[in-house]
């Protein structure tokens, strides 16, 4: 039985899986790793042109989702009895965190709302307790792109996706710092040599070496997380 069942509820399910469907998210699909279903949600319109959206309370500019339309969307999808989260990919939600993704691998799944128009009615994400979740400080056309984004940091962290699982451990956001610095053959490129440490053979300095760039690169460009990472040192 597959662990994790994501739902999309979505305007365009043609988009899904999309990138999902490709590199280690797509294997692990092929696979029965995961399992995704992407819903339209104009599936549950009631009238012949299908409609969805209509003008926002008050006034302003744009169309508003209708909370009669989506909550019988998500109903459908996820009965009350359903364990999974709902998140609603929205700008103004909280910025999904390393630690958010950890939690949702360990969960048993996901149920996933693209936004569209203006917004969605409130009325809604309070009764059926959407979460609402940002990728970034920009705003896209719709919430499908954002949820792909979400799904495959997701799944690249379940077991028997990634090839070696150590290597997620040392990635960026892992521990709070940015990633430091990679290098490969060859050893020298239009003048630029691997750092000596690195071909050392000593772990030890290894190590410390990397720490250090890690530390240096977060100071530099993610002050936010570096100030975090020192409050937690102290």
């Amino acid at each position: 039985m597959t662990a994790f069942r994501a739902d999309v509820l979505t305007l365009y399910p043609e988009l899904f899986p999309g990138t999902l469907g490709a590199s280690l998210a797509g294997k692990a699909l092929s696979e029965g790793l995961w399992a995704l279903q992407a819903t339209q949600i104009r599936d549950y319109a009631t009238d012949k042109h299908r409609s969805v959206d209509d003008t926002p309370a008050g006034g302003g500019p744009g169309m508003i989702m209708r909370a009669d339309i989506l909550s019988r969307a998500i109903d459908d999808v996820s009965p009350a009895d359903d364990r999974r989260p709902r998140l609603l990919m929205s700008p103004r939600g909280r910025p999904l965190t390393q630690t958010d993704v950890h939690d949702l691998a360990a969960g048993p799944g996901a149920v996933i709302v693209c936004g569209r128009f203006e917004g969605v009615d409130q009325r809604v994400i309070d009764g059926r307790d959407l979460q609402e979740i940002s990728i970034g400080d920009y705003v896209l056309a719709g919430g499908e792109v954002a949820a792909c984004v979400v799904l495959e940091a997701i799944v690249r962290l379940l077991p028997g996706v990634m090839g070696n699982a150590l290597s997620a451990q040392t990635e960026s956001h892992e521990a709070g710092l940015l990633e430091h610095p990679q290098y490969t053959r060859p050893a020298e490129w239009e003048g630029r040599v691997i750092p000596q440490v690195l071909t050392s053979g000593h772990h030890g300095k290894i190590a410390a070496w990397q720490r250090h760039q890690a530390e240096a690169l977060t100071k530099e460009r993610r002050p936010d997380l570096w100030a975090k990472s020192s409050r937690r040192d102290d």
